[in-house]
Parts: C-alpha cells; structure tokens; sequence
C-alpha cells in the first residue's frame, strides 16, 4: 500500500473531514481514502462518446429518419 502526505490543508477542511467520518463511523484517514478512491472512480467516464450518449437516450426510444434519395451532381460553376 502507497501513503500519502497533505500538506497546507486549511483548518476547515480538517474540521469537515473529522465530522464527516464520524458522522460516517469511520477515521479520518479512512474517510479521506473513501473520498480519494470515489472521486478517481467517477473521474474515468466512457472511452467511447456515441456509445455513451447512446446508452443515455436508449430508454427514451430512437427516431427513424428517411434518407432523400441522392441526386444527380450539379454542373460546377463558370468563371469565365
């Protein structure tokens, strides 16, 4: 197991962190490893972005759009 050394951590913080453990049961450094191993978890999201919006909207339902058919080209322009 690594350690870990925080230095400069204001007094309120401190305060906060000692009455969320015990309003969690728990120590300080234990309450500290919880909210250091929750806040790297949430960090890593979906590798994928499609599959991710994909799996958001999915309960919703999807729409079928129709494809126009394509069209012949156009002729370029002239600049003469």
């Amino acid at each position: 197991m690594a350690s870990i050394t925080i230095r400069n951590l204001d007094d309120g913080v401190k305060t906060r962190l000692r009455v969320r453990a015990a309003t969690n049961g728990r120590s300080m450094e234990e309450e500290a490893r919880n909210i250091l191993r929750d806040a790297v978890e949430q960090e890593a999201g979906p590798h994928n972005l499609a599959e991710a919006i994909r799996e958001r909207f999915a309960p919703y339902g999807g729409v079928d759009l129709d494809i126009p058919p394509r069209e012949p080209m156009r002729e370029p322009p002239t600049f003469a």
